[in-house]
């Protein structure tokens, strides 16, 4: 049944991103809240699509966001609420379930954001993981480093990416870094390090079908920019390769056994030495670091802009239309900059169809019809961007900026 009054969405976020998805949604007739941390009250959000904003020291803080939502919910018919940052899309799911929302609960949504859970799912469905197990009882930990070779990586279950992952490589440093994290330990998986090639897959679903997917390879693995510094760099791979059907392949299998029916998600992938594909995770949400801008350019679709669109039909009980894209190829690049604002003149390839504008920050984006032209690119644009440009963050600071992935 189609509403008789505006939806009212209500939005979240703690990092400066997803100005396309409020965008979209205005756009629809819907009236939107939106909710962010004071520290990025300067941001440029797209307030000309905001009806109101409000802000809070820590969306982290549950309990407080909830009883603000609640409060306003009081003058305002809240239809639906939404998270444009991973870290707020168990909060979003915590809302639905408090004041019976449409949209997924708490128990769907830990399958895109609990590493854990996604490697049990994962492995249940017979889909290659590395060898992990989680942090609980010492008798099991003891005997799965026995069983299972150095090096390993401790893991958050629920951080971003590469976001505080520690390499380890003998028992004792495991134990050392147990003991630092004290009662948080149990919030950690260990598992093996696998060596190789980081690909990245980003989709849109509708209906448990994916309607769009576009397989991508980082230049470099996202740990090594997230630990030592670099150039942030992906491409989008040859459509007619080995890789690219096999990931299709796995994608479409990951996303079935996780349970997306309805949005876009951002799955990442390693392939190992020895040439075996394995899951590493999967978000519910747009890729990070101008991905989606990327995929806009070279292929005609913005998932920040159609997952906002998808939800508004729903909401609405309206069938959703994916838009009609392109093909094409071409790279991304991006990198915290030394200078305030970097002259990025001498990137001038007639394929460069965008170039940040942003202090402190260098990135382009090139598009072409031919693959090897767009590698040709790719690893002359990444050397000269480490030799013009870089400038390395602290490792959070680095996140937060969203070259995640």
């Amino acid at each position: 049944m189609t509403n008789t009054h505006p939806l009212t969405v209500m939005l979240f976020s703690s990092a400066f991103k997803g100005e396309e998805l409020i965008r979209s949604i205005k756009a629809q007739g819907c009236r939107v809240l939106f909710m962010t941390e004071d520290k990025l009250r300067d941001e440029p959000w797209p307030y000309e699509s905001i009806d109101e904003t409000f802000y809070t020291p820590d969306l982290r803080r549950y309990q407080d966001v909830i009883n603000t939502v609640t409060y306003l919910a009081r003058e305002r018919q809240i239809d639906h609420v939404l998270p444009i940052d991973e870290f707020e899309v168990e909060l979003a799911a915590t809302l639905r379930e408090h004041m019976r929302l449409p949209g997924p609960r708490l128990s769907a949504v830990r399958n895109f954001r609990d590493k854990l859970v996604m490697r049990e799912l994962a492995s249940e469905a017979k889909i290659a993981v590395p060898p992990f197990t989680k942090i609980l009882t010492y008798d099991a930990l003891r005997e799965y480093m026995r069983s299972v070779e150095p090096p390993w990586v401790l893991k958050p279950r629920k951080e971003a990416s590469a976001m505080g992952i520690r390499k380890v490589t003998e028992e004792e440093q495991v134990w050392r870094s147990l003991d630092e994290l004290g009662d948080r330990q149990s919030y950690y998986l260990l598992e093996k390090f696998i060596p190789g090639e980081v690909f990245h897959v980003d989709s849109l679903v509708v209906n448990s079908q994916i309607v769009y997917s576009s397989v991508q390879k980082y230049y470099k693995p996202p740990m090594t920019i997230y630990q030592g510094g670099g150039v942030f760099a992906t491409s989008i791979q040859d459509e007619g390769s080995s890789d690219t059907r096999t990931l299709d392949k796995l994608n479409k299998q990951v996303i079935a056994t996780l349970g997306m029916d309805n949005g876009v998600t951002h799955g990442e992938f390693i392939k190992g030495e020895d040439g075996t594909f394995y899951f590493l995770e999967m978000a519910g949400r747009a890729g990070g670091a101008f991905i989606s801008d990327f995929l806009e350019h070279a292929h005609g679709i913005n998932l920040w802009r159609e997952w906002g669109n998808l939800e508004v039909a729903q909401l609405r009980g309206e069938k959703y239309k994916a838009p009609k894209t392109t093909k094409g190829y071409g790279g991304l690049i991006v990198t915290l900059a030394r200078q305030p604002h970097p002259d990025l003149s001498a990137y001038n390839d007639p394929e460069v169809v965008w170039r940040a504008d942003k202090p402190y920050h260098a990135g382009v984006i090139f598009v072409t019809k031919d693959y090897k032209r767009s590698q040709e690119l790719l690893s002359d644009y990444a050397l000269r961007f480490t030799q013009d440009f870089l400038a390395v963050a602290n490792p959070m600071d680095a996140t937060r900026t969203g070259y995640s992935g």
